[in-house]
């Protein structure tokens, strides 16, 4: 009877154990397996941080590019600038403009806005309309970080250069986050604008020569220089003309020093206008003064012929440069006049109009060291100005006379990093 009625207990202790043992394991399993959630989520976040530092780190490393070229703009003008130099406070150039009044814009660009000021000739402070000498007061954009490093260079070069032929830079303002840059007025704008703007009288052959006697003269002065500068922006938007129809170069924001020593070039990265830039810039990047001649070869065109270097698409067709339009008539003389501007009327020089083709082609030339020395283009100017004397000087009105011309439009496309 005793031994009938005992428990089993081994039996219940070992199942006991087991069931307690898997429990155990279970537990164990969700422990390890809720730590190991947690350490992945703990590396996507470390991650996360990781990356949004990284980003910030780098806004505020391009922010503080930013701020410390700002920073140091006024230690780099000290350095470079002419004491003859203005510098004016902004409060004094809002006087001036009468708070850049919109009736006192006379040109837009790139860079900003320009207006029509009044100074006195003798104290620079700001007068009333009417009073004082008229000024051009060019504005740059506060948001253009590319605009101040060319308005530097602007201040810069035309602090310290000084000739006849390169537009007087009176002075400058740097206020806070405001810059701007104070010439002195050209009367007759752009040459821009009177070659291509509707309703303008057109220019007579003798000015179209005077015109390219003057640009040659200020682009020979740049390459001359002990360190020579070149100019790399010339167009007819950048030149500007006074009342006589004398030129000078404006806009030295995308000037450089040309190569030194044994170098042959500078290298740097494609800016420039389009139907304007040489064919060698454009395709490497190599800087001369070989470039500005081309260019010059350009401006030259537009003289002759009172086309744009690069006209408009028209339907159908692809945009063709004026130097691809004109370059078969350079070469003959006879076929010269088959690319004279209508609005001429006849009245130039034929032999005149042949040996300035005939300089362009020179300037144009596919290969830079086949092209002429500004030097020389000069000298051959110069001389075909001499011999134009007896030739009319107006030629028949078409249109209405320019009342209020405007500096400069800067309507051509820039070309930036273009390759």
């Amino acid at each position: 009877m005793g031994n009938s009625c005992r428990k089993p207990v081994a039996h219940v202790s070992s199942s006991y154990i087991s069931g307690l043992y898997l429990l155990l394991l279970s537990i164990m399993l969700c422990i390890v397996l809720l730590f190991w959630c947690r350490f992945t989520v703990l590396l996507i976040r470390l991650a996360e941080g990781r990356a949004k530092s990284h980003s910030k780190k780098n806004q505020t490393s391009n922010s503080s590019e930013q701020k410390v070229a700002s920073q140091s703009l006024e230690p780099n003008i000290n350095k470079f600038i002419s004491d003859n130099l203005k510098s004016f406070s902004f409060n004094e150039l809002r006087e001036a403009t009468k708070n850049f009044r919109q009736e006192y814009l006379i040109g837009e660009g790139g860079f900003g806005f320009v207006y029509k000021g009044w100074i006195d000739e003798n104290s620079f402070s700001p007068t009333k309309p009417g009073s004082g000498i008229i000024v051009a007061i060019k504005k740059l954009k506060p948001e253009s970080f590319q605009g101040h490093k060319e308005w530097l260079a602007e201040v810069n070069y035309l602090g310290q250069l000084h000739h006849e032929n390169l537009v007087k830079l009176i002075g400058y303002c740097s206020d806070a986050k405001n810059r701007l840059l104070v010439y002195e007025f050209m009367q007759k704008g752009s040459l821009e604008n009177h070659l291509f703007r509707k309703g303008i009288q057109p220019i007579s052959w003798a000015a179209r020569i005077n015109i390219a006697v003057s640009v040659a003269r200020g682009l020979a002065f740049l390459h001359t220089l002990d360190a020579n500068v070149i100019y790399r922006d010339l167009k007819a938007s950048n030149i500007l003309l006074d009342s006589g129809f004398n030129a000078k170069l404006s806009d030295f924001g995308l000037a450089r020093d040309g190569p030194t020593g044994d170098n042959t070039h500078v290298s740097t990265r494609i800016i420039g206008t389009q139907g304007y830039a040489a064919p060698e810039y454009v395709a490497s990047g190599h800087l001369t003064p070989m470039s500005d001649v081309y260019s010059f070869g350009v401006v030259l065109l537009e003289l002759l012929t009172g086309r744009r270097a690069v006209e408009g698409r028209t339907p159908g067709n692809s945009q063709e440069t004026l130097v691809d339009w004109a370059t078969p008539f350079l070469s003959n003389g006879k076929r010269v006049s088959r690319i004279m501007d209508m609005r001429l009327g006849g009245q130039y020089s034929k032999r005149g109009a042949q040996a300035a083709a005939s300089l362009a082609f020179q300037c144009l030339n596919y290969d830079p060291k086949c092209r002429p020395t500004m030097i020389d283009v000069l000298a051959t100017l110069e001389e075909l100005h001499s011999s134009n004397t007896t030739i009319p000087r107006t030629p028949p009105k078409s249109g209405t006379e320019n009342h209020g011309v405007k500096h400069s439009s800067h309507s051509k496309k820039p070309m930036r990093n273009a390759k």
